[in-house]
């Protein structure tokens, strides 16, 4: 077997030197990455505990009022909570203040014919008689959705972030509209800001797109910021 020439042995040692140094780079990179995915999710995982905390500290005599109301107001729980599916399809407990007659799920399948939904993959009736007196007023104000405060602090959901579904709704997703299950699920949304029940799903779909492509820090920070005006105007609250 010949021996390798001197200049031939340069060349695999300068080729072998700079894979290395091109392995090097893509490893750098990686751990780039990783370490900015990280402190990115810790970053809003902070927000998320303190904002939740505080909020659910401070606003602890309105949750005492509303509370009251909803008692008084018709028979059954203060709470309402439903099976909701977060982030990669995981099941967890949902919370919100009851807005509806306690036989409510019962009733849907009764309504289904009249779902407002133009997709209808989803449940809308502006006019819906099985919510209450109170709640109709919760709804529109959305302090029926105080008590997912809670579940942003324990972790099953953000302040911003898509809308957690039903996992009856998910059963119809496509492939593509279960890439709003690649995040947590949040309080409040970009659809959510810009119309909420008056936005079909399809549209639904793409803002929460949309917001999972180019979301962050400050585009959390806007949507929050637009959310109270939203509430305000009341647009699409039923």
């Amino acid at each position: 077997m010949a021996e390798a020439k001197p200049e031939e042995l340069d060349e695999l040692v300068h080729e072998l030197a700079a894979r290395t140094r091109g392995v090097r780079r893509r490893s750098l990179r990686l751990m780039a990455w990783r370490f900015t995915v990280l402190l990115s999710y810790a970053t809003k995982r902070f927000i998320d505990i303190v904002g939740s905390g505080v909020g659910m500290l401070v606003l602890s005599p309105v949750f005492l009022g509303i509370a009251a109301a909803v008692k008084l107001s018709s028979p059954g729980p203060v709470f309402f909570s439903q099976t909701r599916v977060g982030r990669y399809g995981r099941h967890f407990r949902f919370w919100k203040f009851r807005s509806m007659r306690t036989d409510a799920e019962a009733c849907k399948a009764a309504l289904m014919a009249q779902n407002e939904s133009k997709d209808g993959v989803i449940f809308k009736m502006k006019d819906d008689p099985r919510i209450t007196r109170v709640g109709r007023f919760l709804r529109r104000t959305s302090l029926d959705e105080l008590p997912q405060l809670w579940n942003v602090f324990i972790g099953d959901m953000s302040l911003v972030g898509p809308r957690p579904p039903v996992p009856s709704e998910v059963a119809q997703y496509t492939l593509e509209d279960r890439k709003r299950l690649d995040v947590i699920p949040g309080i409040t949304c970009l659809w959510q800001i810009k119309g909420r029940s008056e936005i079909p799903f399809h549209e639904q779909v793409r803002l929460d797109k949309e917001y999972i492509m180019a979301g962050g820090f400050w585009k959390d920070v806007a949507i929050l910021m637009k959310t109270v005006p939203a509430i305000i105007g009341g647009k699409g609250a039923y």
